[in-house]
């Protein structure tokens, strides 16, 4: 029960984040300021990449599952592939630094970064 739980609350925060992201990328490449536009573009996009690594992840792995999220993102916001590139990948370093801002302080782990032994 407690592994279920920590997954749900990880999960939770991971789309918090993750939406915290995109929408400073959407804020910054397109002016758009919607939080919850840019929460609801995480859980699709979520959705997606989870499809797409199950159908045909297992072919080409991460990049297939990228270019759907990335795909999510152009589906969302105005400007095209240009714009949704930029916003994805302003997201990106977004949420590295946000989680590892918040391991710094405690609040998650490095763990969660992807670094074990810290």
């Amino acid at each position: 029960m407690v592994y279920l739980i920590g997954s749900v609350v990880g999960f939770v925060v991971s789309l918090l984040i993750g939406a915290l992201g995109i929408y400073i990328g959407a804020r910054v490449v397109t002016g758009t300021d919607d939080y919850g536009y840019a929460l609801i573009t995480a859980i699709v996009g979520s959705l997606v990449g989870g499809i797409v690594a199950v159908l045909i992840g297992w072919l080409l792995g991460w990049l297939v599952v990228l270019v759907a999220w990335v795909w999510v993102i152009n589906w969302r916001y105005p400007g095209g592939w240009g714009n949704a590139i930029g916003i994805g990948l302003i997201a990106w370093v977004s949420v590295v630094a946000i989680t590892y801002a918040l391991a710094i302080l405690n609040v998650l782990t490095f763990r969660m970064l992807g670094i074990p032994s810290i």
